[in-house]
C-alpha cells in the first residue's frame, strides 16, 4: 500500500534538497549541537525540531508558501520577529562567553528547566526565518509543480532528511562533549554562536529593508 502511494524519485529529491538546505549553520543546528554536547534533553530537542520542520514542510507542500509570498505585510512581520529572536539569542550567547556562564559540560552543571528548553527549541524552529524560508517557501514552492502523489513523496523525503540530520547532530554533540569540557573551547563556541546569530539577524534585517524600499529611499 505504501509503495503505491509514494513516488520514490520524488522522495529522493525531497530528501536531497532538504538535507542540502538544513546542513548550513543556523540557529536550529547550533542549539541542537550545544544541547547534545551538554547532555540536556538532546533527543527531546532533536525530536521537537524534527516535528516543527515536519509541520512547516507540510504547510509549504500544502500551498502555504505560495499564499505567504502574496502577503508582504505578514511576511515582513514574521521576518521582524525572526530578527529580534536571533539578536536576543546572540546576546545571551555573548553574555555566556564573557561571564563563562556555560563553561564545561560537567554533570554538576544544572540543566535549564524543561519548559525553557522546549520554548527555545520551538523558537529556533518556528521563529527561525531561514528555516521558514527553506521549508515553507522553497520546499513548498518546488513541490507545487508536482501532482498530489509527488508532493506527498517530496514532503516525506524532506521530513526524513530533517529527522536524520537533527538526531545525527544530537549524537555528534555528545561525541564532542570531551572537547567542549575545556573552558576555553566552550567560550569560543559561545562566541561563534553569537557571531552566527547576529550575522543571520543582520542579513535578514537588510533583506527586510531592501524589500520595504527604505534603502532605496535613502533611509
Amino acid at each position: 500500500m505504501l509503495e503505491a502511494q509514494v513516488s520514490w524519485p520524488q522522495l529522493g529529491q525531497g530528501f536531497g534538497l532538504s538535507l542540502g538546505l538544513i546542513v548550513a549553520i543556523g540557529a536550529q543546528n547550533v542549539f541542537v549541537l550545544t544541547q547534545g554536547a551538554r547532555g540536556h534533553r538532546p533527543w527531546l530537542v532533536a525530536g521537537v525540531c524534527t516535528v516543527c520542520d515536519g509541520l512547516l514542510i507540510g504547510a509549504g507542500v500544502g500551498g502555504v508558501g505560495r499564499a505567504a509570498s502574496q502577503a508582504p505585510l505578514a511576511s515582513g512581520l514574521l521576518g521582524l520577529a525572526g530578527v529580534l529572536f536571533l539578536a536576543i539569542y546572540g546576546l545571551r550567547a555573548l553574555n555566556n562567553a564573557l561571564r563563562g556562564a556555560s563553561l564545561g559540560l560537567d554533570t554538576e552543571v544544572e540543566a535549564a528547566p524543561l519548559g525553557a528548553i522546549l520554548l527555545t527549541a520551538l523558537g529556533v524552529s518556528l521563529l527561525n526565518p531561514h528555516a521558514l524560508l527553506d521549508t515553507v517557501v522553497l520546499i513548498g514552492g518546488l513541490s507545487s509543480r508536482l501532482d498530489a502523489t509527488g508532493r506527498l513523496s517530496f514532503g516525506l523525503g524532506a521530513v526524513l532528511a530533517s529527522g536524520c540530520w537533527f538526531f545525527a547532530l544530537s549524537l555528534g554533540g555528545r561525541l564532542l562533549a570531551p572537547v567542549l569540557r575545556r573552558p576555553m573551547a566552550w567560550r569560543v563556541l559561545d562566541a561563534l554562536v553569537c557571531l552566527t546569530m547576529w550575522t543571520l539577524a543582520a542579513g535578514l534585517g537588510r533583506d527586510l529593508l531592501n524589500s520595504s524600499g527604505w534603502l532605496d529611499a535613502g533611509l
